[in-house]
C-alpha cells in the first residue's frame, strides 16, 4: 500500500513550495510539487483535504494559506497575510473548525476560522511579551515555537524565548484564555511537546538545552509540573547542538527526538510511571534534522536533513523501540516539515 506525506519546506535555495512524497515497499519515491508557496515550514491537513501552511510573500511578510488538497496541484482557496514574517507552526482543531498558528519572531498565538468553502478568517490572538531566558536566541524577546491541542482541547504554547509552556482554554468560537504557565529552568529553551493522556504526562523537547523534559498534566487544573530532565545528546558532545521535532509511538512507549548538530535521532523508552531512558542514539545520514515522522502503523519512520536536502528512511522495531536505517539518499530540497497525508 502507498502512503503519502506532505513535505513543508524552506524556499531559500531550490525548493518551490509544498510537496508530496509516496512511501511503498519500504521504500521513498516519486517526490512531487503540491504548491508553489513561499516558506512553507510547516504543514497539516484537515479531514476535508484542505492544506493549511505556513505562507510567506514576496515583500517578506507572513500568515498562512489554505489550499484545495484533492487536486494536484492544489489550488489557493485564500491566504491571511499579515504578519512581518511567516509563522513556525500551524495545526487544526476538527472539533472547533479552527487553526492555530504560532509566531516564533513576532510573539504571537493567533486562532483563524475555517469557513465552509476551507477558507481561513481570524478570530483571535495572544501576545507573549518579554523573555527570561539567558541565551542569547532568547534576548529579543517572546518565540512562541508551537502551538497545538492538548488530549482535553485545551491549547498548549511553547515558548522558546521565555522557557515556558502556556495553557489556554478555547472557546466554541475561538477565544483563548490563558489557564496556567510553567517555567522551566533558564536556557531550557522549549521546542515542542506531546502529550500522553494515558499516563497524564508531556514530553516537552528543548532545543537550547537539549534536554527532553518530562512534564506531570493535571487535566482537572489544566496544569503542568516538572517531574525529570534527560539529555538528549552523548555527554562529550562539545559542538553546537539543537533539539527539534519529538515524537511519541501510540503505545505511549518510547519517545523520539531529533537533534541538529549531533545529527541523531534519540530514542528513549517511557516506562509505565513514565520515566525515560535514553537507549538509543542513530545518525540521521545528513545535515540538520529538523522534522521526522511514523507512517501509518509506526513500523517506519521518516526523517528531513535540511541542510543536506535528503530523506532518511528507517525501520522501527516496536518491541523496544530502536531504528534501523533502511535508505538515505532520497532528495528532499530543504525540507523542514513530514506530515502524513489523512
Amino acid at each position: 500500500m502507498t502512503e503519502k506525506f506532505l513535505i513543508g519546506t524552506y524556499t531559500k535555495k531550490s525548493s518551490e513550495g509544498i510537496y508530496e512524497l509516496s512511501l511503498d515497499a519500504d521504500k521513498l519515491s516519486d517526490l512531487k510539487l503540491v504548491a508553489k508557496v513561499g516558506n512553507p515550514t510547516y504543514v497539516t491537513q484537515s479531514n476535508d483535504n484542505r492544506i493549511y501552511a505556513v505562507d510567506k510573500d514576496a515583500s517578506g511578510k507572513g500568515g498562512a494559506i489554505a489550499l484545495d488538497g484533492s487536486q494536484r496541484p492544489a489550488t489557493e482557496i485564500n491566504k491571511v497575510i499579515e504578519e512581518n514574517t511567516n509563522p513556525a507552526y500551524i495545526t487544526v482543531d476538527e472539533n472547533r473548525q479552527l487553526v492555530y498558528t504560532a509566531n516564533y519572531h513576532t510573539g504571537e498565538v493567533k486562532v483563524y476560522h475555517i469557513g465552509d468553502d476551507g477558507e481561513l478568517n481570524f478570530v483571535d490572538k495572544v501576545v507573549h511579551e518579554g523573555s527570561v531566558g539567558p541565551r542569547p536566541e532568547q534576548q529579543n524577546g517572546a518565540h512562541p515555537h508551537y502551538a497545538d491541542l492538548t488530549p482535553d482541547n485545551r491549547l498548549a504554547v511553547v515558548d522558546l524565548g521565555q522557557d515556558r509552556v502556556y495553557i489556554y482554554d478555547v472557546t466554541d468560537n475561538g477565544k483563548l484564555t490563558e489557564v496556567s504557565r510553567l517555567d522551566m529552568e533558564a536556557g531550557f529553551g522549549p521546542r515542542h511537546i506531546v502529550f500522553d493522556a494515558d499516563k497524564q504526562v508531556a514530553y516537552l523537547a528543548g532545543e537550547l538545552s537539549s534536554k527532553l523534559a518530562v512534564l506531570n498534566y493535571d487535566a482537572d487544573k489544566g496544569a503542568l509540573s516538572a517531574k525529570q530532565t534527560i539529555s538528549t545528546i552523548p555527554d562529550d558532545w562539545t559542538e553546537h547542538n539543537g533539539a527539534a521535532a519529538i515524537r511519541m509511538s501510540k503505545d505511549g512507549k518510547f519517545i523520539y527526538l531529533s537533534n541538529r548538530g549531533h545529527n541523531s535521532l534519540a530514542v528513549f523508552e517511557s516506562d509505565d510511571d513514565a520515566n525515560v531512558k535514553l537507549i538509543q542514539l542513530i545518525s540521521t545520514e545528513g545535515d540538520f534534522p529538523r522534522d521526522f515522522n511514523f507512517n501509518g502503523d509506526e513500523s517506519l519512520v521518516i526523517c528531513l536533513n535540511q541542510n543536506t536536502n535528503n530523506a532518511t528512511l528507517y525501520s522501527r522495531n516496536a518491541d523496544n523501540g530502536k531504528l534501523t536505517i533502511i535508505q538515505k539518499d532520497f532528495t528532499v530540497p530543504e525540507g523542514v516539515c513530514v506530515a502524513p497525508e489523512k
